[in-house]
């Protein structure tokens, strides 16, 4: 089962967690691309807003604000300024780092 998993999340896609999540909780696939896109706009949402999503045993989804600073067209070369802006990171929780690098 394990290995499933691992093939699994090797390249993982919206489809390939719907389709493993019918497959193992024995749900059509319809009902479970439901579920998935209901998580994945309750996240968007929240973080839309401006709050933190944490999933225990997975991690925490923080926004983060990014003060007006300067910035430099690699194209160009040119100096510009960078509006302020909102960025989202992910810091992965202790289980995860564990199941990652069991070492």
């Amino acid at each position: 089962m394990l290995n499933k998993w691992r093939m699994l999340l090797a390249t993982c896609t919206k489809q390939k967690i719907v389709d493993e999540i019918s497959e193992t909780v024995e749900i059509p696939t319809k009902k479970s691309l439901s579920a998935v896109e209901s998580l994945i706009e309750i996240i968007k949402t929240t973080l839309g807003s401006g709050e933190d999503v944490m999933i225990s045993g997975f991690g925490k989804f923080c926004v983060n604000e990014k003060a007006q600073r300067k910035g430099r067209n690699p194209a160009t070369g040119k100096t510009m300024i960078l509006a302020p802006r909102r960025v989202v990171t992910f810091k992965c929780s202790g289980k995860l780092r564990d199941q990652i690098n069991p070492n």
